[in-house]
């Protein structure tokens, strides 16, 4: 049927929009226009402007905008022809008749719906009759009262092979067979699809019979235990949604659509209050069941049941999401307790309880993240690398160019946190055993526990027999003792220092430890002292040997006070930065797989700063100065 953009005009201008508008919104005049509280989001303050003059009405609140067409098919669910047809119809104008083969399927279509609503009643007769006694008692037993039974069309198709073709004698076996409720076999006569099931009809957006759902009642070899209708000329199982009528509307007020699992599930909701409930037709969704979701909210909550077959249904809805995820658009998974449906989960909780977890789903990044770790079975490299692929290949399906690398770099990041996790520092204590005495650190004032030894560099190895670390370390722990007044003033950089030696770690231990207790400020403790505070404890400071007869000026007598403490400074800080300019080379090493180019940057950088640092150390701990 081809509509011309003049007769559509045509229509509008016949068409009030604040009175169509007006009908189920409160307007309130403002000026030349009319002023409502947005139906289309939760507002307390009129936000939302409808202009007769112009035809359109708008929200300034949500961006909500459109004409009388739009608001048949937005606001009202109805899809775009038939808003036309019924503005048309208030407008006392004929649509355009339609070419002959559109107008024989149209015919068709109406053919069809009359025949299952015929057949919805006939369901509905019986459930109410002797034959429905059985049907009534599971109801009663599912605590769905009158007011439910009514509102969902429960009904009750007799056990019996001729029932329906009896009842809807009034119509062509063919239009029954066509319509899904009878079925031929080849030399039999046409049967029953339906027999001894608890009946629900299922309705298009203008709630329309479309087709059905039975649940059997009793044991029958072989049977399902819920029974839909084909794909017909009216019913599209991929398409359709159940309760979309309803929960279209109701989803307008919550802002919140929920997908569950199946029609009872649906039911129970709304017996819980929650009416913004739908359910595909026994299948996984489809593509074009997410995009009727997305009409109606951009994030519509997924409500799977705890066992594994509910985590594998989500699973699959992620994935049929993924290449179609557009800016604002997701999904958020909901999964209930193993063992529990929706219905178990109101009865035992309350509906509270499901309102409550509705509001805590996850995202398709976590659901991702969740899944397909726990499907790693080992911590393998191999494991490892089948994770990192599976994850960047859900990455990869996402067609939105932005969306695809955010959930890319997500992805690689929750991965090399837990393929590379930290190593925890090795510590030492007495005898160069983790634990001992460093752990009593922690109950001061310095955080020395944590000392790790550095690897010393290779460069720095070849210096001499004992590191190059361990000599210049040892001279500044003797340049302390030259120069206490440091150990005040650099108190937080010295408590940084890890040495690769247990006794040099035990000396600045007991130092620190001098300057905590006030034992040592600047200048008021002589340097001879130490030694023999030192001594008392057992302790011994490192000798000319232990420093490899290095002569730096801060241990002579004749530099200058102030030069030394500053070259002294200088040895701290090289010992203080070195290993932290090597973690943070490992980190950048770590992040290669996710940025390439500003890890190579990175670790460039670093390499130069850990050369220049290997360079001094090495001009250090080869100095000689003057006899000591």
């Amino acid at each position: 049927m081809a509509l011309s953009p003049q007769w559509l005009d045509e229509l509008r201008s016949r068409i009030t929009l604040s009175a169509l508008i007006g009908r189920t919104e409160k307007l309130q005049r403002a000026g030349r226009e009319f002023k409502a509280c947005c139906p289309f989001h939760s507002e307390n303050t009129p936000s939302f402007y409808v202009n007769d003059e112009k035809q359109f009405y708008h929200c300034f609140g949500c961006g909500a905008h459109g004409d009388a067409i739009r608001w048949m098919t937005d606001q009202r669910g109805l899809p775009f022809m038939d808003a036309v047809k019924e503005l048309a119809e208030q407008a006392g104008m004929e649509v355009p008749a339609p070419d002959p083969r559109y107008a024989q399927a149209a015919e068709q279509r109406a053919s069809l719906h009359d025949v299952l609503a015929e057949a919805q009643g006939f369901f509905v007769r019986n459930l109410a009759g002797p034959d429905g006694a059985a049907a009534r008692a599971y109801l009663k037993q599912r605590g769905i009262g009158e007011a439910l039974q009514r509102e969902f069309g429960f009904g009750y198709a007799p056990d019996a092979k001729g029932a329906i073709a009896e009842a809807l004698s009034g119509f062509e076996r063919d239009m029954l067979i066509e319509a899904g409720l009878l079925i031929t076999v080849e030399g039999k006569e046409p049967y029953d699809r339906f027999r001894g099931r608890l009946m629900l009809p299922i309705q298009d957006r203008r709630a329309r019979v479309i087709g059905f759902g039975g649940r059997i009642l009793s044991k029958v070899e072989n049977a399902p235990k819920y029974l839909n209708s084909p794909d017909t000329p009216v019913f599209d199982k991929g398409r359709t949604l159940y309760n979309i009528h309803r929960a279209s509307a109701a989803s307008r007020q919550s802002d919140r659509l929920v997908v569950v699992e199946g029609y009872m599930d649906v039911i129970a909701l709304a017996g819980a209050g929650i009416a913004e409930a739908v359910a595909p037709m026994g299948t996984a969704l489809t593509e074009q069941q997410i995009e009727l979701l997305w009409r109606m909210v951009p994030v519509p909550v997924l409500c799977f049941d705890g066992d594994a077959a509910g985590q594998r249904a989500a699973m699959r809805a992620a994935e049929r999401a993924l290449p179609m995820l557009r800016p604002g658009h997701s999904l958020s998974i909901v999964t209930l307790p193993e063992g529990l449906d929706p219905d178990d989960l109101i009865r035992r909780d309350g509906p509270a309880a499901m309102k409550a977890l509705l509001d805590k789903g996850e995202n398709l990044l976590d659901v991702i993240w969740r899944h397909e770790k726990a499907a790693t079975a080992s911590n393998t490299p191999e494991a490892k690398a089948g994770l990192k692929e599976r994850l960047m290949a859900h990455a990869d399906a996402i067609q939105h160019p932005d969306i695809r690398a955010l959930y890319a770099r997500d992805l690689r990041e929750r991965f090399s946190a837990f393929a590379f996790p930290p190593r925890a520092p090795r510590q030492f204590g007495n005898n160069g055993q983790s634990g001992g005495r460093f752990q009593q650190g922690a109950k001061r004032g310095f955080a020395r526990n944590d000392r790790a030894a550095a690897p010393p560099s290779p460069l720095l190895r070849q210096l001499g027999p004992a590191s190059a670390r361990n000599r210049l370390m040892g001279a500044v722990i003797l340049g302390l003792m030259r120069h206490p007044a440091l150990l005040e003033t650099c108190a937080e950089q010295i408590s940084q220092l890890r040495p690769d030696d247990a006794g040099q770690a035990r000396v600045l231990d007991a130092l620190l430890e001098l300057v905590e207790t006030g034992h040592i400020t600047a200048g008021s403790l002589e340097s001879p002292d130490i030694p023999a505070i030192l001594a008392e404890r057992g302790l011994a400071l490192p000798n000319g040997d232990a420093i490899g007869g290095m002569k730096l000026a801060f241990l002579t007598d004749r530099t200058i006070q102030a030069e030394a403490a500053k070259e002294l400074t200088e040895a701290i800080s090289l010992l203080v930065e070195r290993p932290a300019i090597e973690a943070a080379l490992a980190l950048a090493t770590a992040r290669f797989g996710e940025d390439p180019e500003g890890s190579f940057v990175e670790q460039q950088r670093l390499l130069k700063r850990k050369l220049e640092f290997d360079a001094r150390l090495m001009q250090m701990a080869a100095m000689r100065g003057g006899s000591q």
